[in-house]
């Protein structure tokens, strides 16, 4: 497939604000040693309660509650594990060698992901072009939801902040058994194979050996030992996927496509009408920065502006640089939003029905 064009950022100046800002959380947030360390003892509990929930459905789903609830538990635990320990290992912010980032990189194999693939999609892709059409596909992923302005507009469309309720919940199912194949061995829009030169053979063995080692401990070791017919299994296993995509979802759309945000364009040359830190502020968003809940759940994603800033700082320093871009926001006259997770969520739908009819050119939110 042909090469695309990369967009381009506006050079920064002198006076750049994030120059001065980088400094300020080196020198101040950066040299507490102790979050690095509870960053690591989440991470690995996280893991160690996922293969615990595991255990419990062995253990303890012949009874039909148990098997529902463990699964449930495993479900959530293994989105607070990815939206947490595996996505700071991606940007290689939860350990300090990147060896051992790599390492801990390759559990998420066990989960039925290729974390090969996932670090082109997600760093490669959305980190360096966050919103920017036909380049973020993280937000771009399929043509049952329309988001980018210049996205193709089909009459379903109109019915999306209606339906969308029903298939956010398969979003892990999909992830793993549907759109990892499409980046894999698909033609059509395939962004992941224009930006890479060839994907490894070794790559391609490994999605499926981890897409089927996935569904042997997970579904089919509980449907032989236990003594529950097939189909109930079938269904806590289906629970456990929409459960925790449920719980993901919230983060994934709360961060960058509500209904005022912007997906800037490229000029014919390729170029950004923004520095890169000033993009990131303007496509970003952080919700429920308050709750500790939220950020125990959602790691990066609460304090996402932060994390767009800076991707290879762990996702514990978070909560205290977030008062530092807020104040350099005020500063600096920056686009900043923080807002509860339940406006977030309405907002996106509100997002989905208005992009769901024909637009106004003058409300395309583009820069």
């Amino acid at each position: 497939m042909e090469k695309l064009k990369r967009p381009v950022y506006i050079k920064a100046g002198t006076d750049d604000f994030f120059k001065k800002m980088r400094l300020e959380v080196n020198e101040t947030v950066l040299k507490n040693s102790s979050l690095y360390v509870l960053n690591v003892v989440k991470s690995l509990g996280l893991l160690a309660a996922f293969f615990l929930f595991y255990a419990c459905i062995l253990f303890f789903g012949n009874q039909t509650p148990l098997l529902f609830l463990f699964y449930i538990l495993s479900g959530i635990t293994m989105i607070v594990l990815f939206i947490n320990a595996f996505h700071d290992a991606a940007h290689g912010a939860l350990f300090k060698k990147t060896k051992h980032n790599e390492w801990f990189l390759y559990v998420l194999e066990l989960f039925g992901s290729n974390h090969w693939l996932w670090m082109r999609r997600h760093i490669g892709l959305h980190h360096a072009y966050p919103n920017v059409p036909d380049w973020d596909i993280d937000i771009k992923q399929s043509n049952i939801i329309r988001i980018f302005p210049n996205s193709p507009l089909f009459d379903y469309h109109k019915y999306q902040h209606i339906y969308m309720w029903f298939i956010y919940p398969l979003y892990s199912l999909n992830w793993i058994y549907i759109r990892d194949f499409k980046d894999f061995f698909g033609k059509k829009d395939n962004y992941v194979k224009k930006i890479v030169e060839k994907i490894p053979a070794q790559e391609v063995y490994r999605l499926f050996v981890a897409k089927i080692i996935n569904l042997i401990y997970l579904l089919f070791i509980p449907m032989m030992f236990l003594n529950q017919p097939w189909y109930i299994v079938l269904l806590a296993w289906l629970s456990l996927h929409m459960c925790g995509s449920a719980l993901g979802v919230v983060a994934l759309v709360s961060t960058h496509v509500d209904e005022d945000a912007n997906f800037p364009n490229t000029d014919e040359d390729g170029n950004l009408s923004a520095t890169w830190a000033l993009h990131q502020m303007i496509v970003t968003k952080d919700f429920s920065t308050e709750s500790k809940l939220a950020n125990f759940l959602y790691g990066g994603f609460t304090h996402h502006v932060a994390h767009h800033l800076f991707p290879a700082v762990g996702h514990t320093y978070y909560p205290y640089i977030t008062p530092i871009i807020r104040r350099y926001a005020k500063e600096y006259d920056l686009p900043y939003t923080s807002y509860p997770f339940y406006h977030a969520v309405r907002s996106h739908f509100r997002m989905l029905k208005n992009k769901g009819v024909k637009e106004n050119i003058l409300m395309t939110g583009e820069i």
